[in-house]
């Protein structure tokens, strides 16, 4: 009874702690603007069944995908047992599922030893690339400190994970041999577990021959492995909104949101679309246009200016550098890095909250003083090719394009500022509607060409 209260109390006090912390991740996704998320609902359901669960952009590079797959597999198929292990802990009982599954259940909690063994290797392997093999794309700039960090973190996480499974199943599986199991006291045989069945009596068996004490030492190491399993979940519960590993639970909201129109369309803005067809003669005048001395803002200057979905991408990148490793801007060494730009933005976002739950500031009317610009260099927004390989790379379709786009959008048409050497460009796509300095007409070529026929 004092295990099942005691149980109760860390569950609901974990769960309460990381609640709380997901709900001010929300809030600060929706501090920024609204987005219009209508669309082919059949598609983004099949973006969420192919990329975020089928991981289908990881296997573009076949050997990390491999890697993760295992991974992937063994957490999801987990959760299986997980579910037992916490009717266990609140009611008392000793694996629920055995008496009502028989075979069933052997094959399930089998097949998670084979996947958690796989998912061991792959673990192994994923620390090995980025403190052994020290692959250039978790070495940049911006992956140092708490970032480099969080990586090989949630790894050792993952690891104890699997050890306390292999730990709680392998004492138990002795305890079963010996009819001292907690499911059928005197009953007297194997549960034929895959790995724990040989494993169990590898690493515990030799506590057999010191009888009662060993019996009450087995006890003890089942217990050890199954809260030690069962504590790791909890922190991994509370740690995730703190970790670049929170795209676990936000690709496949993001998947879903991910726009639908071509990868190379733009997002206009609205305000200089409807003053061109103004201008042309195409719409009349909105009664709720704004005066001529409230110029609107375009594009973004903090996370107010950006809309959700980019705020979603910030929250959901998983900081794997793939789309830093394809950008052309940071291939020929300019600072530009879209992994960085993403992680920026959630800084600077958790920078927002935090001053908001201190009362410092107001959501409405928020005002620090401070804005992305603190965060992210003109130079890096001015790198940007825009030619979406950094979109096309990422594996939970997140857009590090957009809020680059937005920057350079405030700085240029708000600000009037920029790169002097833009300029030229500016000036000839004013006067000639091209971006090139020449003194034809950009379709003055149609027009020679009609007068030939």
């Amino acid at each position: 009874m004092i295990q099942q209260v005691l149980f109760a109390i860390v569950v609901v006090g974990a769960f309460g702690f990381a609640l709380n912390k997901y709900a001010k991740i929300y809030r600060n996704i929706m501090l920024a603007k609204d987005y219009d998320t209508q669309g082919n609902d059949f598609q983004r359901m099949k973006n969420v069944g192919l990329i975020a669960f089928g991981q289908k952009k990881m296997f573009k590079r076949m050997v990390p995908a491999l890697l993760h797959l295992c991974i992937y597999a063994a957490f999801m198929i987990t959760q299986i047992e997980l579910i037992e292990i916490f009717i266990d802990g609140f009611t008392g009982s000793h694996r629920f599922f055995r008496d009502a599954l028989g075979g069933f259940y052997t094959f399930t909690i089998s097949f998670i030893e084979i996947l958690s063994v796989l998912a061991f290797v792959a673990t192994i392997a994923f620390l090995a690339r980025r403190n052994a093999l020290k692959l250039p794309r978790f070495h940049m700039d911006e992956m140092t400190g708490w970032p480099k960090w969080d990586g090989n973190l949630i790894l050792v996480f993952e690891l104890m994970l699997i050890i306390f499974i292999f730990h709680m199943n392998g004492a138990d599986e002795v305890l079963y041999n010996m009819g001292k199991s907690g499911q059928h006291p005197g009953e007297v045989g194997s549960y034929g577990f895959a790995i724990s069945q040989f494993v169990g009596p590898l690493m515990f068996g030799w506590l057999a021959e010191f009888g009662d004490f060993g019996i009450w030492m087995l006890n003890i190491l089942e217990r050890f492995g199954w809260w030690g399993h069962i504590l790791m979940v909890l922190t991994f519960l509370m740690y995730l909104p703190f970790s670049k590993h929170l795209h676990i639970m936000l690709a496949f909201p993001n998947t879903y949101f991910a726009p639908l129109n071509s990868r190379g369309e733009m997002e206009n803005m609205p305000d200089v679309m409807n003053e061109v067809k103004m201008m042309m003669g195409l719409s009349e005048m909105s009664a709720d246009a704004p005066a001529e001395d409230e110029l609107p803002e375009f594009g973004a200057k903090d996370i107010f200016g950006l809309t959700w979905k980019n705020m979603l991408d910030a929250y959901t990148c998983t900081e794997c550098g793939r789309c830093s490793s394809v950008c052309p801007a940071n291939l020929t060494g300019k600072k530009l890095s879209p992994r960085k730009i993403m992680m920026d933005i959630r800084d600077r976002a958790e920078e927002v909250g935090k001053n908001i739950d201190s009362g410092e500031q107001q959501a409405h009317n928020y005002d620090d003083g401070k804005s992305l610009f603190d965060y992210i260099s003109r130079e890096e927004i001015h790198a940007c090719t825009t030619c979406n390989a950094c979109v096309e790379a990422c594996p939970v379709m997140i857009s590090p394009m957009e809020p680059i786009l937005k920057l350079r959008r405030y700085e240029i048409l708000t600000e009037s500022a920029g790169p002097s050497d833009w300029v030229p460009m500016f000036t000839s796509m004013e006067n000639g509607g091209s971006p090139w300095a020449v003194n034809d007409a950009r379709d003055k070529w149609a027009t020679d060409e009609l007068e030939k026929n």
